[in-house]
């Protein structure tokens, strides 16, 4: 695990030292391997199909009833980027969709209503992020999130390219002023039409392009979480976490990815309580402070890992900390889903009472 995890760092410090001098040739496969395996994932994508239809739409206001009456501050700005899982493919209802949920949660956690802004498309990939974010900019968000990379790895597009492409999409948000947290490209190894060998291939691209872009997010002012292994080994012995297409999330799978970024976005706001074990008697949340492609490699592997940035830069030399703020192990080494999938119950709870999104077309919002 430790030299898989080592060799998946310099991977990925490969990839962000590309992206950042402009390189976008580097790819994640040999053009033999690829070849190879070209069939194979013909044959995945026509066992996958399609999903009909357009995402549910969640844009407006969520949380009115954690508000006090008495606030006259104007609602939290939440903007969404990114590709189908960010839009909310494959659920019926507007409050199932990730932004929903996550415009839920953080106006619960806030006790001020959100309103949510939501430009992702389905079929995006990392190039796409730039049109994305001009939408977004006018409406001044204090928060944006951003769930990309599963296409980028479908399609073959170069990993360096990819990464730039998302780094400066995280450093125009971070320049306004808005806060950026980005859900990292999930593991692709979990769909079930995909068979080995391209399902392990699916794994180690997935997860290496993972790493590189939490390399670039960081670097760039941003935080990432690890959404795939959330869409990982555990969801694929529970079919209820997915969809029809059994590629995409169904509204629970979406809910339990959702329950694992709300503390990040949270955090990034100032929201989330500090860890003060002392007072309360619980323990720290895991965390530990290392060079940013260390970390971005471990965190690739891990669900629901944070990774920020973490002191002053040397050069190229930066450090990061790892946080474990969403737990799907338990002590002991004992199944945890359980515990997951009521922390996602529960936040699809939130989002289903108190989420009553309505049209917004009136142009930018103010702070």
């Amino acid at each position: 695990m430790a030299g898989s995890q080592a060799s998946r760092a310099r991977v990925a410090r490969r990839i962000a030292t590309a992206a950042a001098y402009g390189g976008g040739g580097l790819g994640l496969l040999g053009v033999g391997l690829a070849g190879v395996l070209l069939t194979e994932s013909r044959m995945a994508i026509r066992a996958i199909g399609n999903l009909d239809g357009d995402p549910p739409r969640a844009d407006g206001l969520h949380g009115e009833a954690f508000a006090d009456p008495a606030d006259t501050r104007p609602p939290l700005v939440m903007a969404f980027l990114g590709d189908s899982t960010a839009a909310g493919l494959g659920v019926q209802r507007a409050q199932e969709t990730p932004g929903a949920l996550l415009a839920s949660g953080l106006a619960s956690v806030a006790e001020r209503r959100v309103r949510l802004l939501n430009v992702a498309k389905s079929g995006a990939r990392s190039g796409d992020l730039a049109s994305q974010v001009e939408r977004a900019l006018p409406h001044l968000p204090d928060i944006a999130v951003l769930m990309i990379g599963a296409n980028d790895v479908t399609r073959h597009a170069p990993a360096a390219r990819s990464v730039r492409e998302l780094g400066e999409a995280v450093g125009r948000l971070v320049a306004a002023g808005c806060e950026v947290v980005v859900g990292t490209c999930p593991d692709l190894g979990t769909i079930k039409p995909v068979r080995p060998p391209l399902r392990w291939v699916a794994r180690r691209l997935s997860r290496q392009l993972a790493a590189a872009q939490t390399i670039a997010v960081v670097e760039a002012g941003g935080r990432t979480v690890s959404v795939g292994s959330l869409l990982g080994p555990e969801f694929a012995t529970r079919p209820e976490l997915f969809s029809a297409d059994r590629y995409h999330p169904s509204a629970q799978g979406y809910a339990t990815a959702s329950m694992a970024m709300l503390p990040s976005v949270c955090a990034a706001l100032e929201l989330w309580p500090q860890d003060t074990p002392a007072a309360v008697g619980g323990p720290v949340e895991p965390q530990a402070v290392l060079p940013v492609a260390v970390a971005a490699a471990a965190a690739a592997g891990r669900s629901g890992t944070e990774v920020t940035a973490a002191g002053p830069s040397n050069g190229t030399w930066r450090w990061a900390t790892l946080k474990q703020r969403f737990r799907l192990a338990l002590p002991g080494g004992e199944d945890p889903e359980p515990d997951a999938l009521a922390d996602g119950a529960r936040l699809r709870a939130i989002a289903s009472a108190n989420s009553q999104p309505e049209a917004d077309d009136a142009g930018a919002t103010k702070r």
